[in-house]
């Protein structure tokens, strides 16, 4: 809506000319007037909007700005592909990091030395994973070609605690432990996919 257009004044015209126009197109569309006129009501509408605009100063703000920008279409959501369950399991931060498409093998939770809180998502291109309890840096990754070999086996004494050893081309190792017996079987289902025991 232009607003000088509505009441029938110029862009360049002063608070008294705006608010004379104002009251004279009020007087003319009154509910007095013209009772039970629908087109009137919506005319007496546009007018005291436009004259609200015009009083704040918020039309020329709008003029500067130029039109309103359209909606843009909605981004499709951080891993729209994948199953609800998987969404939930992976939480917003893992969400996140993923790539478009990248497909979710396994989802557990693990420690790592320097974090006894961490999410761990096998993936159909790496390892990836979220410090909990870290303040920055939170969410890290391997790829499957920087993995020289994989393997996980259960502690003693009792055996009810595994534990995923990475030993990268570079050299350095790494070891995503506490996994549940069942979890640490699926993940090396997971990984071996992609990297030789």
């Amino acid at each position: 809506m232009n607003p000088h257009a509505v009441l029938g004044v110029s862009a360049d015209a002063d608070e008294e000319a705006i608010a004379s126009a104002y009251r004279r197109l009020a007087k003319r569309f009154h509910p007095d007037h013209r009772p039970g006129d629908d087109a009137a009501a919506l005319r007496r509408a546009e007018i005291n909007t436009a004259y609200a605009l015009l009083r704040d100063g918020q039309a020329e703000m709008l003029a500067r700005r130029g039109p309103a920008p359209q909606p843009a279409q909605a981004r499709r959501a951080s891993g729209a592909w994948l199953t609800p369950g998987v969404r939930r399991a992976l939480g917003p931060e893992l969400l996140r990091a993923l790539e478009a498409g990248e497909q979710v093998l396994v989802v557990t939770d693990v420690a790592t030395w320097d974090s006894p809180r961490s999410r761990l998502a096998i993936t159909d291109r790496r390892l990836l994973w979220l410090r909990d309890d870290a303040p920055t840096d939170r969410v890290r990754y391997l790829r499957w070609r920087a993995i020289a070999s994989v393997d996980g086996r259960l502690r003693r004494p009792r055996r009810r605690v595994g534990e995923l050893r990475v030993q990268l081309r570079s050299g350095r190792r790494l070891s995503f432990s506490e996994l549940e017996p069942g979890a640490l079987r699926l993940v090396l289902v997971g990984v071996r996919r992609h990297v030789p025991a």
